[in-house]
């Protein structure tokens, strides 16, 4: 299967050509500007370090999507979901924490609508 044309970057005057949406230098640039200008500080304070070590530990824990087990397929898991949000009284605990592929996570926000109410301004 052939691939899609490259494009030229996103980010205003850049000339690199792409497949995504940013050259890799400018990706990490957006990530950083992410979570400095558009995240809730507050969000930033509960997803720091200890964080990616109860994360890291985790995906260690159970390699595969634990959805996608439930409907008999095989899946790595890439992403760590909290049941139950931090912001709504969730914690780091390993009971409320569940691996998720991409795509499992993406359509779990999806369906309950979560994952852009706070994001609109």
């Amino acid at each position: 299967m052939p691939y899609k044309l490259k494009r030229p970057c996103a980010y205003p005057r850049c000339p690199a050509l792409v497949h995504g949406r940013f050259c890799e230098a400018h990706t990490k640039q957006d990530n950083r500007d992410y979570n400095r200008y558009r995240r809730d500080p507050a969000l930033n304070k509960r997803y720091g370090r200890v964080w990616q070590k109860i994360r890291a530990a985790y995906l260690s824990a159970h390699p595969l999507c634990e959805v996608c087990l439930q409907s008999g397929k095989h899946a790595l898991a890439t992403l760590v979901h909290h049941r139950v949000p931090i912001s709504e009284g969730g914690t780091h605990d390993w009971r409320n924490l569940q691996a998720m592929c991409n795509p499992c996570h993406s359509a779990h926000h999806a369906r309950d609508g979560s994952r852009w109410q706070n994001n609109r301004r």
